[in-house]
C-alpha cells in the first residue's frame, strides 16, 4: 500500500497554466512591495506565505491518493539469426545448436523478466518458440531491416534488445559508418546487447562468389570471376577449379579448368571464359576439389542458373533438290530477320546427267561440305532442318550418330517430308531414329502419294504450337498429296496432326509429331506440301500468312519460346537440398486435363519423380515433389494432351548462406559497443545486465486531503490576516 498526494484529476493544462501564472503574478507582486518597502515585519510575511497557499489550494484542490502496486519483468526483445548459415558445423555439432543453448540460457537469465523471441532473416519477424523443431530456411539475414521493424511494432517498447548470431549480415554492412548505425539503433531507445553464436571459423575451402561480366548470349564467350577461399587455418596451397554444363541424358561436359592459388592467403580470384552453346535455361556447376580436412563440403561447388539469350537462331537447313516447299522454306527463312541461316540444296541427284567433262563434277559453287557441316560446325546451330535429302546418296548417313549426340545435348532437329525423308533417306534404322518424334517407316514402302486432309488430334487442338495458325484458319488444312509413311510415336512424343485414313497399329498415323530428346527437342513433318499455305487457292483466305504462322510455331517451340508452351512452371522458393521443394503451375487460358509433372536429374538417371494432379477451374497449380538431393533437375509438366513444358533448376545444400562460413564476432561487437549494450560469448551470457522491473498498479483511489470549504476558510483567513498586517504596516 502507497500514499502520495496529487492534484485534483479533473483539471486541464490550460486551467493549471492560467492558475500558476495568476499566483505566480500575484505572489510576485506582494514580494517586489516587501522588499521595496523593506518592510520587516515577520507577521506580514507569514501572512503572504498563508494566502498564497491557501489560493493554490482551493484552485488545485489536491487530493489524497491511495493505490496498490506490483513490479512485472522488463520487456526484453531477443532477435535469432533464422538464415542457414546457422546449419553451419561448430566444433562437433551446428550453430543452430548452439543458438538453442543460447536460447535457454537466456530464458534461464532473465527468468523474470518478459521475453518474447523473434526470427530474422529476409522479410517480416517470425515469432520463435523453442520447442519447435523448425530449422532455418532463408538464404541472407538482414538485421537492418528487423531493428526497424521492431522499433515501428505498436505496444510496450523492450527495455533491452538482445541480438543472437554469427555477425554475418547482409545489413548493416561493415561498410556503415559509426554514425548510420548510432542513427539505426537509436530508433529502439534500449540498450542493444549482442550475443555470438560462434567465434571459431571452421576448415573450409569453399565457392565464395562467382560473377559474371555481361548477359549470356549463346556461342558466344562468357566471363566467369571466381572468387575462392580457404579459411579456418586450412593448408590449401593450389586448388583445381572446372566448371562444367550439367545436361540431361548424359554426363556433364567441361567448359573450362584452371587453379587458384591459396598459399598464404585466405582468398583468391580467377578468371574463367565459357562459351554455352544453346539458349534458354542452362546450369552451371562450378566445383573445386578440397584439400584434406575441409569440414564444410556443401560449398566446395555451386550450380548457377543462367537465362542464356541468342541474338539470332542459328538454323543449317539442308535439302536435297529444289523442289516448291524446300525454296518456300528456304524464302521465309532468309526472310526471317530473327533467323541467321545457313542453307544447302543439292541442284543434282547421283543419277543426273551433268553435261561436264567428269561425271564426279557438282553443279555447285562449292562441294557439299558434308564433313566440316556435321562434324566441326554442328554445334553451333541452334537447330537443322533436314529436307527431303538422302541420307546415304549424299554420305550423310555416317555423321547421324553425331547429328543424335547433338540433339541429345540440347540441339534441335526438324525433319521435312519428300520422297528422300525418313525411311525413303535412309534414315529407318539409323541413331537419329531414337530422337525423332515417331518411327522412320518401312523402307520397302517409304511414301504413299494418295491425296488426304491432315485432321487435328486433341493435342493438336490445345497446343500454343499451332495456336497463330488455328486463329487464322481454324482447323481447315489444305489438301497435301502424299505422305510419308511413319511409325508409331514414340513414347513422350505429341501427334498434332495425323493422318485420317493411314493406321499404325490401332492409332492413326502421326503426320506432325514433336517430342523432347535428351537436352533438345524434334519435330517430325511427314509431308511437302505446307507451301500451299503460302500461295494456293488455300492460301488467298489468309494472304499466306498461316505458311508464316505455322513455322513461326515449329521453330519457336523448338527454341522453348515461352509463347509456345503450354505452362509457365517456376520454383515458389529457392530449391534447398533436403527441404521440400515446391513448383507452380500457371497453365495458359484454355487449357484442360489433368496435370502430370516428371522430375529427372540431370547427368545419366534412370530415377524419375511423378506427380500427378487436377486442374483447377482458374489459378496456378502447386507441385510437390518432395526433397531433392543436391544436383540439378529437370522438371517436364504436361497439362492434358499439349506438349510438355520443361523447366530446369538447381537444388544446392547451403547455397548463397553457405558461401561464407567465417562467423563475423567484429561486427556484434561494434554493435553491441554503438547501441550501448555489451558484447558476449555464449558461455557469458549470463554476464548479461536484466533490466529494472516495471511497476504496474493494480488499485487506486484517491480523496479530497482537506474539504474544499475548508481550503476556501483558509484563504479566506489568509488573505484577511494579509490585508490587516498589510493596514499595520502602512501598506494599505
Amino acid at each position: 500500500m502507497q500514499f502520495r498526494l496529487a492534484l485534483a484529476e479533473d483539471l486541464t493544462v490550460l486551467s493549471l497554466a492560467l492558475t500558476l501564472v495568476i499566483v505566480s503574478a500575484w505572489l510576485g507582486f506582494a514580494l517586489y512591495e516587501l522588499f521595496n518597502r523593506r518592510v520587516r515585519s515577520l507577521s506580514l510575511w507569514l501572512s503572504v506565505v498563508l494566502a498564497t497557499v491557501g489560493i493554490l489550494a482551493v484552485l488545485l484542490r489536491p487530493v489524497r491518493v491511495q493505490s496498490r502496486s506490483r513490479f512485472v519483468g522488463a520487456r526484453v526483445a531477443v532477435l535469432l539469426d533464422r538464415s542457414r548459415r546457422l546449419l553451419l558445423p561448430d566444433e562437433g555439432s551446428t550453430r543452430e545448436d548452439r543458438l538453442r543453448q543460447i536460447v535457454k540460457q537466456l530464458s534461464q537469465r532473465f527468468q523474470g523478466a518478459r521475453l518474447s523471441f523473434w526470427g530474422f532473416a529476409e522479410g517480416e519477424l517470425t515469432p520463435f518458440s523453442p520447442d519447435s523443431p523448425k530449422s532455418p530456411q532463408k538464404d541472407e539475414s538482414d538485421l537492418q531491416d528487423a531493428l526497424r521493424q521492431l522499433s515501428r511494432a505498436a505496444g510496450e517498447r523492450p527495455q533491452s534488445v538482445i541480438v543472437v548470431s554469427d555477425g554475418r549480415f547482409v545489413r548493416p554492412s561493415n561498410e556503415a559508418s559509426d554514425e548510420e548505425l548510432q542513427r539505426l539503433l537509436g530508433s529502439l531507445k534500449a540498450p542493444l546487447h549482442a550475443v555470438a553464436v560462434s567465434q571459431r571459423a571452421p576448415r573450409d575451402a569453399a565457392v565464395r562468389a562467382v560473377h559474371n561480366a555481361g548477359a549470356a548470349v549463346a556461342h558466344q564467350p562468357l566471363a566467369l570471376n571466381l572468387e575462392v577461399s580457404c579459411s579456418g587455418g586450412l593448408e590449401c596451397g593450389e586448388l583445381p577449379v572446372v566448371v562444367r554444363e550439367l545436361r540431361q541424358g548424359e554426363q556433364s561436359a567441361e567448359l573450362a579448368a584452371g587453379k587458384v592459388d591459396l598459399r598464404d592467403k585466405e582468398s583468391a580470384r580467377l578468371e574463367l571464359q565459357i562459351t554455352l552453346e544453346r539458349a534458354g535455361t542452362r546450369l552451371v556447376e562450378v566445383a573445386i576439389t578440397p584439400p584434406e580436412g575441409d569440414e564444410v563440403p556443401d560449398n566446395d561447388r555451386r550450380i548457377l542458373t543462367f537465362n542464356v539469350a541468342r541474338e539470332r537462331v542459328r538454323l543449317l537447313h539442308v535439302a536435297g533438290r529444289p523442289t516448291y516447299d524446300v525454296r518456300s522454306l528456304r524464302t521465309w527463312l532468309k526472310a526471317n530477320e530473327s533467323v541467321d541461316l545457313v542453307a544447302f540444296f543439292i541442284l543434282r541427284t547421283r543419277q543426273s546427267t551433268p553435261m561436264t567433262l567428269r561425271e564426279s563434277d557438282e553443279l555447285a559453287l562449292i562441294p557439299f561440305p558434308v564433313h566440316d557441316l556435321f562434324t566441326e560446325h554442328l554445334p553451333s546451330f541452334d537447330a537443322v532442318v533436314l529436307q527431303d535429302i538422302d541420307a546415304v546418296t549424299y554420305e550423310l548417313a555416317q555423321y547421324l550418330p553425331a547429328v543424335e549426340r547433338y540433339v541429345q545435348r540440347g540441339g534441335g532437329i526438324i525433319m521435312v517430308g519428300g520422297p528422300s525423308s525418313f525411311a525413303g533417306g535412309g534414315y529407318a534404322g539409323s541413331s537419329l531414329e531414337r530422337v525423332m518424334p515417331a518411327g522412320m517407316g518401312d523402307p520397302n514402302r517409304p511414301y504413299d502419294l494418295a491425296e488426304f486432309f491432315p485432321r487435328y488430334t486433341d493435342a493438336g487442338r490445345a497446343a500454343p504450337v499451332l495456336g497463330s495458325l488455328r486463329d487464322l484458319i481454324s482447323e481447315d488444312l489444305p489438301k497435301m498429296v502424299g505422305s510419308n509413311l511413319l511409325g508409331p510415336p514414340r513414347d513422350g512424343a505429341i501427334v498434332l496432326w495425323e493422318h485420317p485414313a493411314r493406321r499404325v497399329g490401332e492409332a492413326a498415323m502421326p503426320v506432325l509429331s514433336l517430342s523432347d530428346a535428351g537436352d533438345g527437342r524434334s519435330v517430325a513433318l511427314s509431308v511437302d506440301g505446307t507451301h500451299q499455305l503460302a500461295f494456293s487457292e488455300f492460301a488467298e483466305r489468309t494472304a499466306g500468312r498461316a505458311y508464316g504462322a505455322l513455322w513461326d510455331g515449329l521453330l519457336g517451340w523448338l527454341m522453348r519460346d515461352p509463347r509456345y508452351e503450354a505452362a509457365r512452371v517456376e520454383l515458389t522458393r529457392p530449391c534447398i537440398a533436403g527441404e521440400p521443394a515446391e513448383l507452380r503451375l500457371t497453365p495458359l487460358p484454355g487449357a484442360s486435363g489433368p496435370v502430370e509433372l516428371e522430375i529427372e536429374a540431370l547427368g545419366r538417371s534412370s530415377n524419375k519423380i511423378v506427380r500427378r494432379a487436377a486442374l483447377p477451374p482458374s489459378g496456378p497449380v502447386l507441385l510437390e515433389p518432395g526433397s531433392l538431393e543436391p544436383g540439378g533437375y529437370s522438371a517436364k509438366v504436361r497439362v492434358g494432351q499439349a506438349p510438355a513444358t520443361r523447366f530446369d533448376f538447381a537444388c544446392e545444400r547451403g547455397g548463397v548462406a553457405f558461401s561464407d562460413s567465417r562467423p563475423d564476432t567484429q561486427r556484434l561487437q561494434r554493435l553491441a559497443r554503438l547501441g550501448g549494450g555489451q558484447y558476449v560469448d555464449r558461455e557469458r551470457v549470463s554476464q548479461l545486465p536484466v533490466p529494472a522491473p516495471t511497476e504496474v498498479a493494480t488499485e487506486r483511489e484517491s480523496a479530497p486531503l482537506l474539504p474544499q470549504w475548508l481550503w476556501a476558510l483558509l484563504a479566506a483567513l489568509g488573505l484577511g490576516w494579509h490585508w490587516i498586517e498589510r493596514r499595520r504596516a502602512g501598506l494599505a
